[in-house]
């Protein structure tokens, strides 16, 4: 049960997935690896205003968010399931948020494409986990919630997958409930993985409205991995600190809330002991229902069972 530090270089960074490259490197079940990261457009430095990109990008592995990785784990069989747990996720000093202009759907719905984009310079002060930013002469501040937006394996097609959608097999959930304390289960869709993990938020709202949360890089990311040969999932679920969650991935919402539906009926099963009308019968008083993103082409929707919900006792 090895620490494996990776150091923040060129070396060890992808923005793609795949598993058509040698691996940054190979880890076994139960250890743990620290690192720190550029925020998503590969940025790092003190403060916006002195980001800097000092990383150069190659043409193909690098067209997406800046991601640690790949991470090859051993022994790791496509079909079994990778369990991530987020021991610590430490932002550092700035953030960003942008928004207008630039012509994604609900900008086009809501006419912002007529206005000038704008940047927000978020100023992150981690020992009191609040944001704050400067506009119209006001200062606005938000609580604090880091964690990773993008996390996830290739699917099994051989080749380069963008870090854009989420997919069955992780990508860009944008869950902001996946923070320190939350383990995320996700099918292993190839051999060995091939794990990466970026796209630092500080804080985000479900949604993603804008297209970005408070993008950061972070100070200090550490998660510690393990393979579970003998659970089967479709799609990713999660033990986080607000509840048990079940995603679904889908270009059209309502398929999206049926394949988290799906995964949570199938965990209180699990979990309880129910079949799915059950399930689904008692989850009506319990589950939330709740918009993960909507701006990655593919959005997302998590279930969630807020822990302490439902209590049950022998009769």
């Amino acid at each position: 049960m090895a620490v494996h530090e990776i150091q923040l270089c060129r070396e060890a960074l992808i923005g793609c997935f795949t598993k058509d490259t040698e691996p940054l490197i190979t880890v076994s079940s139960g250890d743990s690896i620290r690192f720190q990261a550029p925020d998503a457009a590969w940025g790092v430095g003190s403060s916006y205003k002195e980001r800097v990109k000092p990383f150069a990008r190659r043409d193909k592995l690098d067209g997406g968010h800046a991601l640690i990785g790949p991470i090859c784990i051993e022994n790791a069989k496509r079909g079994m399931t990778l369990a991530i747990q987020f021991n610590r996720i430490v932002p550092g000093k700035y953030g960003f948020t942008c928004a207008g202009h630039y012509p994604n759907w609900q900008n086009q719905k809501l006419h912002l494409t007529e206005y000038q984009e704008i940047t927000i310079d978020w100023t992150l002060d981690k020992e009191n986990m609040e944001g704050s930013c400067r506009m119209n002469d006001m200062i606005y501040s938000v609580p604090l919630n880091p964690f990773m937006g993008v996390i996830g394996m290739p699917p099994e097609e051989e080749g380069i997958h963008s870090t854009w959608p989420p997919r069955f097999c992780g990508g860009n959930i944008d869950c902001k409930e996946l923070v320190t304390g939350s383990t995320l289960y996700l099918p292993v869709p190839v051999d060995g993985g091939y794990l990466a993990i970026g796209d630092g938020h500080a804080a985000q709202g479900d949604g993603e409205v804008s297209c970005q949360a408070i993008e950061c890089p972070m100070d200090e990311v550490e998660v510690t991995i393990h393979l579970l040969e003998d659970l089967r999932l479709a799609y990713p679920r999660a033990n986080t600190p607000a509840g048990w969650l079940a995603f679904g991935f889908h270009e059209d919402l309502n398929e999206a809330t049926v394949h988290a539906l799906d995964g949570m009926l199938d965990l209180m099963g699990e979990l309880y002991g129910l079949d799915r009308v059950q399930a689904m019968a008692l989850g009506s008083a319990a589950i939330d229902l709740r918009v993960t993103q909507i701006v990655n082409g593919v959005k997302g929707v998590h279930a969630c069972l807020p822990h302490g919900a439902m209590k049950r006792v022998q009769v």
